[in-house]
């Protein structure tokens, strides 16, 4: 796809060359022999005058930085929009295919505590500025190679500036949000052994062949949610600090190497949290029938605990902290 884009842009900066090539063609000398002493002086070590105090002001530009420029176009551009809308694709083909969990025998009627009302709030901390973050990077990192070639200048404009003033805002929450259940939820994410048999049988969400029927022995949490947890907890930290490092270049005053770098991780640590993410939710929606209430009331049908987190409905009825929600 990204090939034809690429494609699809030659035949038009071809033909408005062809169009323009009498007016340009008398510009154009002057013009590469001037960029060309600029470039030259800048690989010598040039500096500039700014007015900027940081430590690296009249450093103008690296002699490498547009390598990046090939990187973004190349790599993570088309990298996030697949991680987007290439997983959503992979999981509505699955699901006409493979179809949902299903609850055998239905539901229960009976709900299971399993989230405080604190634990549902510091997930939709997290959840929902990390929606707005992907959709608002995606304009950032993307939008230039697969947005802006399709819409007006005034709108693009818009798109981006809107984009660049969310992004900022929802920076914040998100990595307050993802401190909190990475720190508060870790203890019910540590592997277990029979972690290994659940991904052996895709946690029998599987409904045909020799995984149809299974249901592995999983815990509070399963072994598909932990490698979420674990991506997200080790991800979020990248996304984070180079996140803080973007946002407040005045208070860290990195050099433009570092800055470079902290660029490409955030951009390689979106592309991964983005894929995670969309597997989550539909897992929690769509896939699980049942699941997305236990991150709205806080509560889960009986017959989805015992399908679904055996071990830990059995340790909550043997230790007695089983506790239903009152039905009145």
């Amino acid at each position: 796809m990204n090939r034809w884009f690429k494609q699809l842009g030659l035949v038009l900066i071809v033909a408005l060359t062809t169009a323009f090539s009498a007016v340009s063609f008398a510009q154009s000398a002057p013009a590469a022999e001037t960029e060309g002493q600029i470039w030259s002086q800048l690989k010598a070590g040039a500096t500039g005058e700014t007015t900027s105090h940081g430590q690296f002001h009249n450093q103008p530009i690296n002699t490498y930085d547009l390598r990046l420029l090939d990187v973004r176009s190349d790599w993570l551009a088309p990298g996030l929009m697949l991680a987007l809308f290439g997983m959503i694709i992979i999981f509505v083909v699955f699901i006409k295919i493979n179809g949902i969990s299903k609850l055998h025998g239905g539901f229960s009627g009976k709900m299971v505590y399993r989230w405080s009302k604190f634990d549902v709030s510091i997930h939709w901390l997290g959840a929902i500025p990390c929606l707005l973050l992907i959709l608002t990077g995606l304009v950032l990192l993307s939008g230039r190679y697969f947005f802006q070639p399709y819409i007006g200048e005034g709108m693009w404009s818009s798109m981006v500036y809107g984009a660049k003033q969310v992004h900022d805002v929802m920076a914040i929450p998100f990595m307050i949000g993802w401190a909190l259940m990475t720190v508060l939820w870790a203890k019910n994410q540590l592997p277990k052994l029979y972690d290994l048999k659940w991904m052996m049988v895709v946690g029998g969400y599987i409904n045909f062949g020799p995984f149809k029927g299974k249901h592995p022995d999983a815990g509070f949490a399963n072994a598909g949610e932990k490698l979420w947890f674990w991506a997200f907890a080790a991800f979020g930290l990248v996304i984070s600090a180079s996140g803080m490092l973007l946002l407040f270049p005045n208070l860290f005053e990195p050099s433009r190497t570092l800055s470079l770098i902290a660029l490409i991780l955030h951009s390689v640590s979106a592309i991964i949290i983005t894929a995670f993410s969309i597997v989550h939710i539909f897992m929690a929606t769509v896939m699980s029938e049942g699941g997305m209430e236990c991150m709205v009331s806080g509560y889960c049908d009986e017959t989805w605990a015992t399908q679904h987190h055996n071990l830990w409905f059995d340790e909550i009825k043997e230790n007695g902290t089983l506790k239903y929600k009152d039905q009145a």
